[in-house]
């Protein structure tokens, strides 16, 4: 559902409509033999869509299984009266032989540090920053448009005022970045036509948090 930051208006994506269905007869949600879905309501406000964090909830969840299995499988053979595995008497005896300011130790730590940092963030953050939240006029339904999307209709408008030549739209979380070519018609003129336009257009896109407006217009560089 997403697309890279800063995407140009120049691939159609249809808006990410979430409804929430009530369950059926005997609790049962139809909805669920469909798999998740791919965008998370955050709650009933119109803020930023939540990101599910599959990915790196999967890497978390496999690293902590693969070392507390091969910790209690060598902790198991140890009480089998077998010796202890290799790694473990060697990372006993680094973890005792090895002062605190050594420098593996702050490598060590300070790549645990980041890990653990990078968690927090991702816990505490949104995600989905390509998806943009649109006002909620319902309050079972939450509607989410693509940048991409809304890039696109501010390109489309934008070519239907007179004497634009081509058009570049850049849209981020809070702002939308034109830059347009004029071939005829004053710059002034142009100008105001593309404000009003635009700045009808992003309103028109119902959007939870308007967009800013950036415009320039400018000539072609090319002659003949």
């Amino acid at each position: 559902m997403s697309e890279p930051q800063g995407s140009e208006g120049t691939t159609q994506r249809l808006p990410v409509i979430e409804k929430e269905t009530d369950p059926g007869p005997g609790g049962y949600d139809p909805a669920a033999d469909r798999g998740p879905a791919p965008i998370v309501d955050g709650g009933g406000k119109d803020g930023r869509f939540w990101s599910a964090r599959r990915v790196p909830a999967a890497v978390v969840a496999v690293l902590l299984l693969a070392g507390a299995g091969a910790l209690l499988y060598d902790i198991t053979a140890v009480r089998a009266k077998r010796p202890a595995a290799h790694w473990r008497r060697e990372l006993v005896r680094q973890l005792a032989e090895r002062p605190l300011d050594d420098t593996w130790v702050l490598v060590g730590a300070g790549i645990a540090a980041a890990l653990g940092l990078w968690l927090i963030v991702l816990a505490l953050t949104p995600g989905l920053r390509q998806v943009l939240p649109m006002r909620r006029t319902h309050a079972d339904v939450r509607a989410g448009l693509q940048r991409s999307a809304a890039a696109m209709v501010l390109r489309d408008r934008a070519m239907e005022v007179s004497g634009v030549q081509s058009v570049r739209v850049r849209t981020s979380r809070t702002k939308a970045d034109v830059r347009a070519v004029s071939h005829f018609r004053e710059l002034d003129d142009v100008r105001a036509d593309l404000d009003a336009v635009l700045s009808d257009a992003i309103t028109g896109l119902g959007l939870a948090g308007p967009l800013a407006l950036s415009l320039r217009v400018g000539r072609s560089g090319r002659k003949g």
